[in-house]
């Protein structure tokens, strides 16, 4: 995603940097789609989902690992814009990694989550942004093996 859409994926990145959170769309068990409360973290390039362990959307997501992400939206002129991301989420079960992700949630926001989360590494494959440019809405968006693009809507 920051290889193939850098500009996009700067603005994605900071529209849910910007409020922590995100709502997390799963498929349950019954296929009915589920929609949750998560806070997303960026570390490099790789986009992470940590979630308490036997959560419903993490039991979904290790099931069915196609997910999608959608920023809170604070208003709804969205004045800030909104952005979506969408993909797989890879269960991360490795304890060198885990660690690396419990001393980096605890750097940036101050607290340890502990030992007991399960933690996912998204797998991107569509990213794509709003937000108003004057009289028009500016779209833009990604699809993984294409170019990024770019669209003004009256």
């Amino acid at each position: 995603m920051t290889e193939a859409a850098p500009e996009i994926a700067k603005l994605v990145q900071r529209r849910f940097e910007d409020t922590g959170l995100g709502y997390l769309a799963t498929i349950r068990r019954d296929g009915f789609p589920r929609i949750s409360g998560i806070e997303p973290l960026f570390q490099g390039d790789e986009l992470w989902m940590g979630m308490m362990t036997n959560s419903r959307k993490g039991a979904d997501l290790e099931r069915d690992p196609r997910f999608s992400l959608h920023n809170a939206s604070v208003d709804k002129d969205v004045k800030d814009g909104d952005v979506k991301v969408a993909g797989c989420a890879l269960l991360v079960d490795d304890t060198p990694t885990r660690d690396a992700f419990r001393a980096f949630v605890k750097e940036i926001a101050g607290h340890d989550p502990g030992g007991d989360f399960s933690l996912f590494r998204s797998d991107v494959t569509e990213i794509a942004t709003v937000r108003p440019g004057g009289d028009v809405l500016i779209i833009d968006w990604w699809r993984e093996g294409g170019e990024p693009q770019h669209l003004e809507r009256k």
